[in-house]
Parts: C-alpha cells; sequence; structure tokens
C-alpha cells in the first residue's frame, strides 16, 4: 500500500507513524518548513518527506492520500488527486480503520476541548483505561500506532470530520452549532451544519447520538441526519445554576473548576456520555469535583487588589464571547477584538449594555469591534498588545470587577494563536502584580 500524507502537524506525523507500523510505502509531504521536533521525529522513525514543497508526481504515486484537517478541499491539488481515482480521506478515518476500540466522538462549535477533557476525566477518575485524542492531546492514529486499548474519547472538528468514509463512534455528542469557519464551507451555514453532522453518520441502532435539542441548526438539520443512531436530546432545562439532572439524578457542580451556564452544559453531556458508558452518578459527582480544565478556557489567572483575572482565550467567535459574559455575576472589563471572522456582534448588546463598564479593544485593526459597542459602554480603549491591555483594564478595575480576556476574535493579527494570545495576557497580568 502506498500512503501518501499532506501535511506535518500532528495529524500528518501521527498518521505517518501508524502507516510506518502498517508496513505501507510512506511518503509525507509539507507545503511548509518542519519544525525541528516534527523533522527529528520523522528521520528518527525513517519516514521520507519532503518540506517547502508537493510534489504531484509523488502523491499522484499513490493508493491512498491521508490529508491534514487545515488542508482544504477545494485546492486544486486536491481535486487534482481525486480526479485521478484516489481516495483522500482524513487522519480519523485511516486509524479509525485499524481499531476495535469503543470510541466516544465529541463535536460542537464551541465546548468541545472542555467536554472532552472531562468526559476523559470522568471515565478514568472512576477506574476505566481509556486514552484521550483528535483535536487534544495526541493524533487518533497516533494513539493507534502506540497499541490497542478499550477506549477512546476524541475531539473532532468539522474539518477532521469532512474526511471520514467510515469512521464509527458507539457514542457520539454534538454540543452546538452556530457559524464559524464558513470560508471552508463556500459561506455556507448549511455546508457546516452538514459537516458538524457526520459525527453520526455510520451510527447503528446500538450508538448512542446525544444534542443539545434547543439549538435551532442541529433541530433544523435532525430529520436528514444519516446513520440510525438511538437519539439523547439534553436540554438546557436540565441545568439550575450549579445543579445539573442525570437520569433523574442532581448533581452539583458547586466547588468545581465549571464556571458559568456553559460549562454547566458541557459538564451536563460529559456525565450523560459517561454514565451511559456505566460509570455511576457517585463516581460522576467524584469526578466533576476533581477536574481541572486545559488554560485559555475559562481560566482564573489572579485576583488582585479584590479584581478577578480571567483568560478566556479560547473564546474565538461572538458566541464563546457571549457565554464567557453571560457567567460573569460582577462587574466586567471586557478584553476583546482581533482579526474579524465576519462577526455579528449584536447578539452581544444586551450582555454588553447590562455587564460591561469599559471595553479594551486587542486587535491590530478595531473599527468593527468598536462601531459595534461605542456609545453602548462608559469606557472604551484601544491597545494592539496584551501588556498594555492588561495596564488599561487595570485602570478601569474596582474592587469587586472582573477583568475578562473573552476576544470574540480570532488572534493571528497580533499573535502566533489564542494560546500565545492568552499566555500573553497571563503574563502580563501577573506582572501587573509582581511589578505594582
Amino acid at each position: 500500500m502506498r500512503t501518501a500524507i499532506l501535511g506535518a502537524g500532528e495529524s500528518g506525523r501521527g498518521a505517518a507513524l501508524l502507516a510506518k507500523k502498517l508496513g505501507h510505502d510512506i511518503w509525507l509531504s509539507e507545503k511548509g518548513s518542519l519544525n525541528e521536533q516534527a523533522r527529528q521525529e520523522l528521520l528518527t522513525n525513517a519516514i521520507p518527506f519532503e518540506e517547502g514543497e508537493h510534489s504531484m508526481e509523488q502523491l499522484l504515486r499513490a493508493d491512498q492520500v491521508i490529508k491534514s484537517p487545515g488542508i482544504p478541499d477545494q485546492l486544486p491539488m486536491i481535486q487534482q488527486i481525486r480526479a485521478k481515482g484516489i481516495p483522500v480521506i482524513s487522519e480519523i478515518e485511516f486509524a479509525g480503520r485499524h481499531t476495535d476500540a469503543e470510541l466516544v466522538a465529541i463535536t460542537g462549535t464551541n465546548g468541545k476541548t472542555t467536554t472532552t477533557l472531562l468526559t476523559y476525566h470522568l471515565l478514568r477518575e472512576a477506574g476505566r483505561e481509556v486514552v484521550l485524542g483528535g483535536n487534544v492531546g495526541r493524533s487518533f492514529a497516533r494513539l493507534v500506532a502506540g497499541g490497542d486499548f478499550p477506549l477512546a474519547v476524541l475531539e473532532l472538528s468539522s474539518f477532521q470530520l469532512d474526511g471520514i468514509v467510515h469512521f464509527r463512534s458507539r457514542v457520539a455528542a454534538l454540543l452546538n452549532i452556530t457559524p464559524d469557519h464558513l470560508d471552508r464551507y463556500d459561506y455556507e451555514l448549511a455546508n457546516y451544519i452538514a459537516a458538524k453532522f457526520r459525527i453520526t453518520m455510520n451510527q447503528g441502532p446500538e450508538d448512542l447520538f446525544f444534542y443539545w435539542q434547543e439549538d435551532d441548526n442541529i433541530r433544523s438539520y435532525l430529520h436528514r441526519r444519516e446513520g440510525r443512531a438511538r437519539l439523547r436530546p439534553l436540554s438546557s432545562g436540565q441545568v439550575q445554576g450549579k445543579l445539573i439532572q442525570v437520569d433523574g439524578q442532581q448533581l452539583s457542580l458547586e466547588g468545581s473548576a465549571l464556571y458559568g451556564r456553559h460549562n454547566a452544559m458541557n459538564a451536563l453531556f460529559a456525565a450523560y456520555m459517561a454514565r451511559a458508558l456505566g460509570i455511576t452518578p457517585e463516581q460522576v459527582q467524584r469526578g466533576l469535583q476533581t477536574f481541572r480544565n486545559h488554560p485559555h478556557r475559562m481560566e482564573r489567572v489572579a485576583v488582585w487588589q479584590e479584581v478577578e483575572y480571567i483568560n478566556d482565550s479560547k473564546a474565538t467567535n461572538v458566541d464563546a464571547a457571549y457565554y464567557a459574559l453571560e457567567a460573569m455575576q460582577r462587574p466586567v472589563i471586557w478584553i476583546a477584538g482581533g482579526t474579524d471572522k465576519g462577526n455579528d456582534y449584536s447578539a452581544l448588546l444586551p450582555l454588553v449594555r447590562r455587564k460591561v463598564k469599559a471595553l479594551v479593544c486587542l486587535g491590530a485593526d478595531n473599527s468593527k469591534i468598536k462601531a459595534a459597542f461605542e456609545g453602548e459602554v462608559p469606557q472604551l480603549t484601544e491597545t494592539t498588545n496584551a501588556a498594555d491591555a492588561v495596564a488599561a483594564a487595570q485602570q478601569y478595575a474596582e474592587p469587586g470587577d472582573v477583568v475578562l480576556l473573552a476576544p470574540a476574535c480570532a488572534s493571528f493579527d497580533l499573535f502566533n494563536n489564542y494560546e500565545d494570545r492568552g499566555d500573553q495576557f497571563r503574563r502580563a497580568v501577573l506582572d501587573l502584580k509582581q511589578n505594582y
């Protein structure tokens, strides 16, 4: 089997390791430059590769092409490969063909990383042998290449789901759908919705599909879904403050790291999936109390001079920023802005009017976010780096306030990615405390 792999990120390298283990004739192609870690891993494992170009002659010799999720299907290169009758699949599809593990797959526009991490935590804390991967942590193919395991919890993006053919999960969850990444879907929301629903396309009647029944985009497409999974709708009515109703039992989020109503919904999904896999309510409750989220997701950085600083740099779209603002119970100094993705900020206006006392814009071009909120907040200022944004927020803040980084925008105008933005925010907050 001649297997060509496009992209040398975590997904591509994981696919290469699995193909190597299976004895395939491998060729890995990276259009950009490899970092030293990636290059050394490929050399150590004797995986042939190129960087700085895609050699079509090599790619067109393949029996199959495994495409990294960041590469759009619309590229002429991909069209040319497919025109030759060569299958182009995702790393998720490739890995799924070579494991018998029971799979839990989670997708959604917002909250999927937290829900995936929490589901994995609940299962592991209850003593289940389980691995974590997909769009968080290690690639699915790398996990499969590493050896057998009975159970995996996978976060899946729409880009990963685009390339599946036979991939099937025992338990699937679709948390929510709001407009995002529409440039990959011909600016048609319906295409993005269809991509998300691919998570259930191969499920059978013995499988489970959890979804948020109040999401209009999910509800509108539900009757068109492929697959025959048993439907398990969840509702915001099952969330009452810091309590969630799971299988008729009340579980508490009091004192946990799950902050805000949106995280209570994430917890509801995770708890139901854990219960479906045999975890008792008592085990779920213990796991909820011991969970610690990844950075940049409603991360409490510090409390200084009675002002709380929260890093939600992962809030890269309007919907995520809405949930972050909704969770705030005290006056907010809001740091927002970045690379606008065609955002409509109008949904935020009621919350902003009620909760935000100052807006600190953090972006190379703040014109659109200024136009949306100027006159709607008592104070507004512009900054172009994290340190200045934190300093400006500190000037506005009074004891009892919250400084919230929830950008509602991508980060690529001033930062490498949302992690870099969150890291710089955190560092600026801690420096402010230390040096004041």
